[in-house]
């Protein structure tokens, strides 16, 4: 009815400074009801070609002001969503099916610290200098903002990531068009109602909604976009690989995990067993530095994985805005039909299924009955070569196998095509820096998970990416360098 369709949120593409119509939409489900929640532009080349000529535009005024002056204004529009922050963190929740809970204290905190940290980082970057008396020669290195970054977000964490890419692209000096997920476009969309009061001048942040293989193709093959920055799966890299090829452009690749945790029997299990929990299905289990692949050392597996599942077992799905829930909604129908579909593998494959998805039943409060729901599911005996251990799931699902030896379990947990991260629980202090040394893997926390300090790079080995993101990794993604040789 038209009745209903006229409470439906509807988004525009943000350019020059202006929000403006499109001519066709896409549906945009909210994940925990199964209902159509808003729609979002289905953006093609020529909207793309208004935002980049609008970038373009825009980069000398804006690639010329001082780092101070860019500071500020990062701060700016740092306080603005921070000062909104419940009404971002509801919109993010409802969006993508993420608890109340994670958006409030995870997201979209995250998202703003994301323009302080970069707000301060640009103030303290210093170039080179070498001197060679003996020819009477000083060489120097100069940097500067490249142009037009295209950033391509993801529909997991959306704001989070969108804004881990818009504000070292901008405190550098670039302008941007970005492309956030077509299923999760509404924060993007909220942030650029702040981008005038901050100080933002126009065309610097200019937002382009759509599909990957409409409004993404179109960025990645625009030849004055010189610079992608994308976070999603390693699928669509190859594409933007292969279609950024003829214009030589730099890209940063932030793409999925395979994540192993490796339990020693030394382990703090009053630690290890919490903290596993959350690194397995936190998000729903939808973030790239998950764990999916659990090795217990023989000597605790039994105890471990009592333990475990007993915990798994206490995690509340249901209503993502209800506080006391744990484990929101996924994000599609597609997605949760796929997810499942690795577990129905397990059992065909003889593994066993010991809480969860298709063990358990799901008890959803009424208006969530068509959403797209999933109990934290865990595994135990499945083959190393299982799909399950060797693909990136991406839902509440977790495997857990037994392992003897520590040689034995640093081949297995390299036996995958990713490398992003990786957790070992060991209070052997010799034993967590030789394991760590051998992971191949960009990342390595012990005795924790996703505890980060943006100064230092992040980014995966092998299929999880290519390039390094971070303080100085950013940094010298976003300029270009230029070695100055003054003879005297």
């Amino acid at each position: 009815t038209m009745a209903h369709s006229e409470a439906l949120l509807v988004l525009e593409n943000f350019i020059a400074g202006k929000f403006v119509p499109c001519s066709s939409y896409i549906d945009s489900y909210n994940p925990s009801t199964g209902d159509v929640y808003c729609r979002v532009p289905d953006s093609g080349k020529e909207e793309v070609e208004a935002a980049v000529k609008a970038a373009k535009a825009a980069f000398p005024i804006w690639s010329s002001k001082s780092p101070l002056e860019r500071s500020q204004i990062l701060n700016k529009l740092a306080d603005l969503i921070e000062h909104d922050l419940e009404a971002f963190a509801q919109a993010e929740s409802k969006d993508q099916g993420k608890t109340i809970t994670f958006a409030r204290t995870v997201d979209i905190p995250r998202a703003v610290y994301n323009f302080r940290f970069f707000a301060s980082s640009i103030l303290h970057h210093t170039t080179e200098c070498s001197e060679m008396a003996s020819v009477g020669c000083v060489h120097y290195t100069s940097r500067a903002p490249v142009g037009v970054a295209g950033l391509i977000s993801p529909w997991n964490l959306p704001l989070y990531l969108l804004t881990w890419k818009i504000a070292p692209a901008i405190a550098c000096g670039n302008t941007v068009v970005a492309k956030p997920s077509e299923m999760t476009s509404v924060t993007a969309w909220m942030m650029c109602k702040l981008l005038e009061k901050a100080g933002v001048p126009h065309g610097v942040v200019n937002v382009v909604f759509g599909t990957g293989a409409k409004a993404g193709e179109a960025l990645v093959c625009h030849p004055d976009v010189p610079l992608i920055s994308f976070t999603g799966s390693t699928l669509t890299a190859q594409r933007i690989t292969e279609k950024s090829a003829p214009h030589c452009k730099r890209l940063s690749l932030e793409l999925g995990g395979k994540n192993p945790a490796i339990v020693f029997d030394d382990a703090d299990l009053s630690q290890c067993i919490p903290t596993t929990l959350r690194s397995s299905f936190a998000n729903q289990g939808e973030i790239c530095l998950c764990t999916s692949r659990i090795f217990v050392q023989r000597g605790i597996y039994s105890e471990f994985l009592k333990r475990f599942v007993a915990e798994a077992k206490k995690w509340k799905v249901g209503n993502p805005s209800d506080p006391t829930v744990d484990v929101g909604a996924l994000i599609s129908k597609e997605h949760l039909e796929k997810v499942r579909s690795y577990v129905k593998k397990a059992q065909a494959e003889g593994a066993r299924v010991l809480c969860g998805e298709g063990v358990d039943s799901l008890a959803l409060p009424t208006g969530n009955q068509k959403g797209y729901f999933m109990l934290p599911t865990v595994i135990a005996e499945v083959k190393d070569e299982s799909c399950c251990m060797q693909e990136e799931i991406f839902g509440p699902v977790t495997c857990v196998v037994a392992f003897d030896t520590e040689d034995e379990v640093i081949g297995r947990a390299n036996g995958v095509k990713y490398g992003l991260a990786a957790t070992v629980w060991s209070s052997n202090v010799g034993r967590v820096h030789r394991v760590a040394r051998r992971l191949q893997s960009g990342l390595v926390w012990t005795n924790c998970w996703l505890i980060r300090d943006l100064n230092l790079p992040f980014g995966g080995m092998k299929a999880s990416g290519i390039g390094r993101e971070g303080a100085k990794d950013s940094y010298e993604f976003f300029t270009e360098v230029k070695t100055i040789t003054i003879k005297h």
